[in-house]
């Protein structure tokens, strides 16, 4: 089904009411809590995730959401259809505690297990990305809440001298330590959160190897405007990373495997860079 520009619009309204809502958390001396699995949550991830869920029922009422916040509450929805939403309301809380700034707001649309359209906004920045797969990626940037300078993401050319690679700030095992040696790395670049997909859409960056555990709400988004700027995400068979999993046994609901984000990467090129990661 074909994404309207009203939908778009409307995620990415919900994202900014979202946002607001963090930054004023953001700027008082909250409260950290845990969850069972020992994650961090915060009175912005519970604001945002209402102001999300209030206002995505008004804009594609009957779509099922599944939200970061509500699954961990043990309120995960049935999803009848190849349709629905996932929503990190702030993804990064560890980045939020530290307040280093680079955390986000993920929305995203899903569709016969792939995304379709993507919202990540970052308040602190003043930055938010928006893609539709097929109909291309932007970047805006946001002063008081209004969006201002629309700019198309288009994922770069490798450069001759190498890769720049996107590492995760809070997340970097020995596996991708070990990945990164075997591959031509010229540059590696510190991020948080969904901005390391972003990064690439927007041709700053060509590489995001994930070898650990994340969550569909925590990719979604990112995937979708890396997919929209001409990149990809694929698990480490060169498959491309697919949605609305429901697992078994040890598998968790909507856990992801693991998988790299690429930028201007050649099919031929897929099966190499898959190898040297195994």
């Amino acid at each position: 089904m074909p994404v309207s520009d009203d939908i778009l619009s409307g995620l990415i309204d919900a994202a900014l009411l979202a946002g607001a809502a963090i930054m004023e958390v953001y700027s008082t001396d909250f409260s950290v809590d845990h969850k069972d699995d020992a994650s961090p949550v915060t009175e912005a991830d519970q604001r945002a995730e209402a102001i999300i869920l209030e206002k995505l029922a008004d804009l594609l009422p009957g779509v099922p959401v599944v939200a970061e916040e509500a699954v961990s509450a043990g309120g995960r929805p049935e999803l009848t259809s190849d349709r629905f939403i996932l929503v990190d309301p702030l993804d990064g809380t560890r980045e939020f505690v530290a307040r280093n700034g680079e955390f986000t707001v993920n929305i995203a649309l899903i569709e016969g297990s792939h995304p379709v359209a993507g919202v990540v906004y970052a308040p602190v920045l003043g930055l938010v990305y928006a893609g539709v797969v097929g109909a291309g990626a932007g970047v805006a940037n946001v002063v008081k809440g209004a969006i201002t300078d629309w700019q198309a993401a288009r994922v770069r050319e490798i450069p001759e001298g190498g890769l720049t690679v996107l590492a995760s700030r809070s997340h970097c095992g020995p596996e991708t330590e070990d990945l990164l040696q075997r591959l031509p790395v010229a540059e590696r670049i510190s991020a948080g959160s969904s901005l390391k997909f972003c990064r690439i859409a927007e041709g700053v960056a060509d590489f995001y190897p994930r070898l650990g555990t994340t969550m569909e709400w925590d990719t979604a988004a990112g995937d979708a405007i890396l997919r929209a700027a001409g990149g990809r995400v694929v698990t480490l068979d060169g498959h491309p990373l697919a949605y609305g999993k429901h697992g078994s046994g040890p598998v968790k609901d909507f856990t992801n495997p693991w998988f790299m984000a690429v930028g201007h990467i050649a099919d031929g090129d897929l099966p190499a860079l898959s190898a040297a990661s195994i």
